[in-house]
C-alpha cells in the first residue's frame, strides 16, 4: 500500500479552478456565495501574486498521484472596509469581496500600502476562505495540517486587527472563541467574549469574529501569538525572500531554480548575498560553519532556515527606510 504525504504550498494560477470547485462543493459556503461564485475565479487570479493577497493549497501525494485537499485565502484590506464590514447591516464577507473585485472596487491594499503598513502601524487581515474537500473534512490529520499551515501563512506580519473566517457550522464558532477570537457587536462597536445567542443561530446570519492587537496582548490566548512581531533585521530583497520561502519547503538548488524560473547560478548568487546579510545582521553562531559548499555549507543553510522559521518577519514585505523612521 502506497503511503501518503500532505503538503502545503502557495497557490498558483493553475490551482485556482480546483480551489473554486472546493468552495462550490461546500454546502454552506456555496449557498452564501450564490450567483457571486462566478466572480471568484477571476478575483483570485487578479489578486494572486500581490502582497495584499495570500493564497495557499494543501495536497495529498500518493506515489505519482497528487490530489487537492484544501485551499485557503486571506487579504490585507483598507481600514475603511474593516469599519464597513463591522457596521450594520452586516454581510457575507467573501462574496462581497468577490463582487467588489469584479466591479473594480477592490478593498485590497496595494503592494506599496502593504509594505508601508507592515513597516509602521500594522495591517488589517481578513481571512477570506478556507475550505477542505468534503471527503477529507472529517480527517483529523488533514484539519491539523490545514489549520497549522493557515496560521503559519500569517505569522511574521505586523497585524493590527484580524477578521476571522465567518463560521460555516456551530462548532467553528466555539473553536474560534476558544482560540481567543471574540464576537463583534455592531451596536456597541466592540468585541465581546460571548455571543448571547446560540452558535447555531450565529452561523445562519452574517457575523464578525475577530481580534485586535490591543485585545490580543491583554488576553494572551493561542490566537494572540499571531500578533507577536519584532522588526526584521536582515533587510532581504523580495527575490531573496522568494528563494528562502521556497527553500523552507525543501528542495535542492536545482529544484529551487526550476520553481523560481531562474538559473542555478542565480540561485547560488542569491545564497551568497543572503549569507552576507546574515553575517552582518544575525548572531554569529547562526552561520558558524564556513563555506557554503560541502557538509559544513549544508549545516550553515540548515541553521539559517531554522532561524527563519522562528523569525518569519524577515520574509514579509517591508521597507528598511520606514522601519528606521519608526524605531
Amino acid at each position: 500500500m502506497c503511503s501518503s504525504m500532505i503538503r502545503g504550498r502557495p497557490m498558483r494560477p493553475r490551482d485556482v479552478s480546483g480551489a473554486v470547485r472546493l468552495i462550490a462543493a461546500h454546502p454552506v459556503a456555496a449557498a452564501r456565495y450564490g450567483d457571486t461564485l462566478r466572480h471568484l475565479h477571476a478575483a483570485w487570479l487578479k489578486l494572486l501574486g500581490s502582497h495584499g493577497f495570500q493564497g495557499m493549497v494543501w495536497e495529498e501525494v500518493r506515489g505519482s498521484q497528487v490530489g487537492l485537499l484544501a485551499a485557503g485565502t486571506s487579504l490585507f484590506v483598507a481600514e475603511a472596509f474593516v469599519q464597513e464590514l463591522k457596521s450594520e447591516p452586516l454581510f457575507w464577507i467573501g462574496p462581497e469581496i468577490a463582487r467588489r473585485v469584479a466591479r473594480g472596487q477592490s478593498p485590497v491594499l496595494s503592494d506599496h500600502d502593504v509594505v508601508a503598513g507592515n513597516s509602521s502601524g500594522g495591517l488589517n487581515l481578513i481571512l477570506w476562505d478556507l475550505c477542505i474537500a468534503p471527503e477529507s473534512a472529517a480527517r483529523l490529520e488533514v484539519r491539523s495540517q490545514v489549520t497549522g499551515g493557515f496560521f503559519e501563512m500569517h505569522r511574521g506580519f505586523r497585524l493590527r486587527e484580524i477578521i476571522c473566517l465567518q463560521a460555516a457550522f456551530p462548532e467553528e464558532v466555539h473553536w474560534i472563541l476558544e482560540a481567543g477570537g471574540l464576537f463583534f457587536k455592531p451596536a456597541q462597536q466592540d468585541y465581546v467574549g460571548t455571543t448571547e445567542i446560540s452558535a447555531a443561530d450565529v452561523v445562519v446570519q452574517p457575523h464578525v469574529l475577530g481580534l485586535t492587537r490591543d485585545l490580543a496582548v491583554a488576553k494572551m490566548t493561542w490566537m494572540s501569538s499571531i500578533f507577536m512581531h519584532v522588526p526584521p533585521q536582515m533587510g532581504l530583497s523580495q527575490g531573496e525572500q522568494r528563494l528562502l520561502l521556497a527553500a523552507l519547503r525543501g528542495g535542492t538548488d536545482e529544484e529551487l531554480s526550476d520553481e523560481l524560473a531562474i538559473s542555478v547560478s542565480a540561485v547560488k548568487k542569491a545564497w551568497r548575498s543572503i549569507y552576507d546579510r546574515a553575517a552582518v545582521h544575525l548572531p554569529g553562531t547562526i552561520l558558524d560553519g564556513g563555506r557554503e559548499d560541502g557538509e559544513r555549507g549544508k549545516q550553515k543553510k540548515q541553521r539559517l532556515l531554522a532561524h527563519l522559521r522562528s523569525h518569519p518577519e524577515e520574509l514579509r514585505p517591508h521597507s528598511r527606510k520606514l522601519l528606521k523612521q519608526n524605531t
